[in-house]
């Protein structure tokens, strides 16, 4: 990093891993170091595709990024909430998601409906790969160099490296997913720090202890840093929920919508929820570290049909290609609705859903 002296940040204290014994995913760990050959990159391909084939969900470890400068990246993540007032909070969150598909820069809390009357308890800000695009609060403009950094990080060494292996797991060109993750419009690859604040015991039990319904990105690919306040699940095939387990210093990545368009269904967006940690947490804010991504905007969501690999097991796109959104009209649709669509029971169990450009989309609980 070209910065050498670094402005200081106020530590954030991070609770201790949960001793509790929780029913955890077993996610496959994909080593980026084994990227330079090009049978290293074939054997991860492998194991990508059969990570999403199966949970959705997967580590990445040896990514390049020191411990050091992660633990320091989380501390700078707490500053637009814990050093910054309501009020400045207040100044920085219009929502332009009517045209964009996104916020900026914060969501405060109590924005969304979660369930039976309960509104949410997280907030979160949304940082443009490109700081300069938007305006922020005083107290996080000294780290912009940093994060800027870190945007390009997770885009240039995990971002493009995961798009590599997905296409080659598709049996295309290296680069195919690449090209059309330039993200240089607006909100289409950004950082985001999110927090989650402890409920009352009323508003866990009305909610059933979810704080996030089960739900899909609606992106492309999604980076979370790995953090360890117990609270992420994902729902396996069997219909059950397990929880995402913390590993030190690594990647937990899953796709999102964009790419279940793209491989006409072979890779689904994965559905995630986040609930109340285990007792031993629950007294402990969850900070959170992301790095969202989507395709470029005018890219149209149809299927890959020159994929060797979709041609044989076959394509089974969402919707007619005439009718199939482009990225920033699908992200536009979905941050619109979010929290304040009312949604329609489904058939299945616990499951609620909604209708987006004629689309059924499916809110988990």
């Amino acid at each position: 990093m070209s910065v050498t002296a670094l402005p200081p940040v106020p530590h954030y204290n991070a609770a201790p891993p949960t001793k509790a014994d929780l029913d955890y995913a077993d996610l496959a760990t994909i080593d980026l170091s084994k990227m330079e050959s090009a049978q290293g990159r074939a054997a991860l391909a492998s194991q990508v595709r059969d990570a999403l084939l199966t949970h959705g969900f997967f580590y990445v470890v040896n990514h390049g990024y020191p411990q050091t400068q992660g633990n320091r990246m989380f501390d700078i993540a707490d500053v637009p909430f814990s050093c910054v007032s309501d009020e400045e909070k207040r100044l920085y969150s219009d929502i332009d998601q009517e045209e964009t598909g996104w916020y900026q820069a914060y969501k405060l809390r109590q924005y969304w409906h979660i369930d039976a009357g309960v509104r949410d308890q997280l907030e979160y800000i949304n940082i443009d790969r490109d700081v300069h695009k938007q305006g922020h609060p005083e107290a996080l403009r000294p780290f912009h160099p940093e994060i800027e950094e870190f945007a390009r990080f997770n885009h240039a060494n995990v971002l493009f490296a995961v798009l590599r292996l997905i296409a080659l797991s598709l049996e295309l060109p290296e680069d195919a997913l690449v090209k059309i993750h330039n993200c240089n419009g607006l909100g289409e690859a950004f950082v985001r720090f999110i927090k989650y604040y402890p409920r009352s015991a009323e508003d866990e039990e009305k909610t059933n202890n979810v704080w996030l319904k089960g739900h899909t990105d609606s992106g492309s690919i999604t980076i979370l840093w790995s953090q360890p306040v117990a609270a992420l699940q994902i729902l396996g095939k069997d219909g059950k929920w397990r929880w995402v387990k913390h590993v030190e210093n690594a990647l937990v990545v899953n796709a999102g919508d964009a790419m279940d368009f793209l491989t006409g269904g072979y890779y689904k967006g994965t559905i995630h929820r986040v609930v109340q940690p285990p007792p031993d947490q629950q007294q402990y804010t969850r900070l959170g570290v992301f790095y969202f991504t989507m395709t470029d905007g005018d890219v149209k969501l149809v299927p890959l049909y020159e994929s060797p690999v979709l041609k044989r097991v076959g394509i089974n796109p969402r919707c007619e290609d005439s009718v199939a959104p482009t990225m920033l009209e699908w992200r536009r649709r979905r941050a619109n609705g979010y929290g304040r669509t009312e949604l329609r029971p489904s058939k299945e169990k616990g499951v609620e859903e909604e209708i987006i450009n004629g689309l059924v989309i499916k809110h988990y609980n």
